[in-house]
């Protein structure tokens, strides 16, 4: 029963999660979008799109998988694409799909009235459409730029400039999408681009008009006959309206040292372990995390702040960096790697992590905020801390209690064994001489371990291509090391036999092997962690004193 159990456990682990997402929102009515649902893994089974009907109409779907190795892990994505049309205006939900047992999540999705656009001219065979969503935006924020692109002719090709602005950081937001809508009965093929706008200085800014350039085929027959023929065009040069910005500077209520400017703000940590029983010389692993939506990675502050006490060690690693450009704008992230190695056992104190932001949606000022951490540290018991050994004139006195309670003996007796002590201890001592001469002409004699020796070389080869910054070097090394000690065979491998700090490191040198930065590596950072790695191998569980330092310094 019990493995029947731990079987099922097992497998509702693995259930697979199934996200969706839409190519565009809001969208019109009588507009066609496309919704993706994705499954890191193979669903229970096939999905019900029966749902979807209720609320949309759908007028196509496909199917596609992927598969990927990483460093040996295995890791496989399904997707399921719908092309759809909503049948009715207003907030409407796409409702969780079932895949069998599995089942996807819900997404709301604003459908607007149709008929909500102008056009030059009912008649026109193509015209461009921009807006730009907020036109009154604080300094720094992110304003939406979108350029829809109507045609209801068929062209061959056709250019297209890109939005400028001075003082202005700009950013394509992800792949242009593509759907059908109705403007005064008419029906329009629309290709829909979105960037993203972050002005750098208040006062008014202008977004020139963009140009497009498109090869319009002509309904003449073609101008010579067989394999060859040409298809006759026309080109025809349009141009977008111009949007004017009025840009605020930083509102006065915001008294914060770094000004950020977002939609949303989430600040979390983690700890790779119990914060209140935390060991002597042993690390522990702090990860912070900052999300914004609606700026970019440049404008997220760094989160470590060093604890007052010096006793506690902190080892910083490189911040993760990452952007995620969607049809909503750019969500940025960052990740601090923080390992705190206690000195000596005691309390410790965080400082708490505070980051100002300003919300652009309720164009408030508030308060993403990390209370004070507190840490304790154990210490091990040491030499010190062991009772001390008794003294000789204890040891006299215990001698003489136990003679005084032994019951008399004859003198002829005491002296046949004393005797009788006195040879066997001279013949134990004369046998512990002679193994003990023995034990020591060998042991100067027995060759060192080859593996010993072996891992011995490849740490100093290791050691002096961190000192050089030799990256593939210090790959040969680490690599070789880890055949030797873990039977593996790469550097994925090998970090997953180490510690988190190590680990890291490794796997910065496997990237940036791999990167166009090979020659920027640094490798003091991964023989200082490979050093500590070795030294608490080292160290096992002897208990560790509390006045030194309990790892090695590159």
């Amino acid at each position: 029963m019990l493995i029947v159990f731990s079987l099922f456990a097992a497998f509702k682990a693995q259930a697979a999660n199934i996200d969706v997402t839409v190519d565009r929102s809001p969208v019109g009515l009588n507009e066609s979008f496309q919704i993706t649902f994705i499954a890191d893994e193979t669903p229970d089974d096939q999905p019900d799109f029966a749902p979807l009907e209720k609320d949309f109409e759908i007028l196509g779907r496909s199917q596609s998988s992927s598969t990927s190795i990483i460093n040996g892990q295995y890791s496989k994505t399904q997707q399921w694409k719908l092309s759809v049309m909503a049948k009715h205006a207003g907030e409407l939900t796409i409702p969780a799909i079932a895949f069998g047992k599995d089942r996807s999540n819900e997404v709301s999705l604003m459908v607007t009235e149709a008929g909500s656009r102008e056009i030059q001219a009912v008649d026109d065979e193509l015209f461009l459409e921009v807006e730009a969503t907020p036109e009154n935006p604080y300094v720094q924020s992110q304003v939406l730029y979108t350029l829809r692109f109507y045609r209801r002719v068929s062209i061959t090709q056709a250019r297209l400039s890109e939005p400028e602005l001075d003082n202005a950081v700009i950013e394509k937001l992800g792949e242009d999408s593509n759907y059908t809508t109705q403007i005064g009965g008419i029906g329009y093929q629309v290709t829909e681009r979105k960037y993203a706008i972050f002005p750098q200085q208040s006062g008014t800014l202008t977004i020139a008009p963009l140009q497009l350039d498109a090869e319009v085929i002509t309904g003449g027959q073609p101008r010579f006959n067989g394999f060859f023929n040409r298809q006759s065009t026309k080109l025809k040069r349009i141009n977008s309206k111009p949007i004017t910005l009025e840009i605020k500077p930083i509102p006065e209520t915001f008294t914060g040292a770094h000004w950020l400017a977002a939609e949303k703000l989430s600040l979390s940590q983690e700890w790779s372990g119990n914060i209140a029983r935390m060991r002597v010389g042993e690390p522990l692993t702090r990860t912070l995390r900052i999300a914004a939506q609606g700026a970019t990675v440049g404008q997220l502050p760094e989160l470590h702040k060093q604890p007052k006490q010096t006793d506690l060690k902190t080892y910083p690693d490189q911040p993760v960096l990452n952007e995620n450009k969607g049809p909503e704008g750019i969500k940025a992230l960052r990740e601090e790697k923080i390992a705190f190695i206690p000195g000596k056992a005691g309390q410790y104190t965080l400082p708490a992590v505070e980051i100002p932001w300003f919300n652009t949606r309720t164009r408030q000022v508030e308060i993403a905020k990390l209370p004070e951490t507190t840490v304790i540290a154990e210490g091990a018991m040491t030499a010190n801390e062991l009772p001390p050994p008794a003294s000789d004139a204890e040891f006299k006195v215990q001698a003489e209690t136990a003679s005084s309670n032994s019951p008399p003996q004859s003198s002829k007796q005491s002296d046949y064994w004393m005797w009788a002590a006195l040879f066997c201890a001279v013949g134990w001592l004369a046998t512990g001489l002679y193994f003990g001469l023995r034990r020591s002409v060998k042991s100067e004699v027995k060759p060192q371990d080859p593996i010993q020796q072996s891992l011995s070389e490849y740490v100093k080869t290791l050691k002096k291509a961190c000192a050089e910054n030799d990256s593939q070097a210090a790959k040969n090394a680490l690599i070789g090391w880890g055949r030797e000690k873990y039977k593996v065979a790469s550097l994925g491998d090998l970090a997953n036999h180490c510690e988190a700090r190590l680990r890291d490191e490794i796997m910065y040198l496997n990237a940036c092997l791999y990167s166009a930065d090979r020659k920027d590596w640094q490798g003091k950072k991964l023989f200082q962690a490979f050093s500590e790695h070795k030294a608490r191998e080292q160290l096992g569980d002897k208990p560790l004193d509390n006045e030194l330092e309990p790892l090695y310094r590159v």
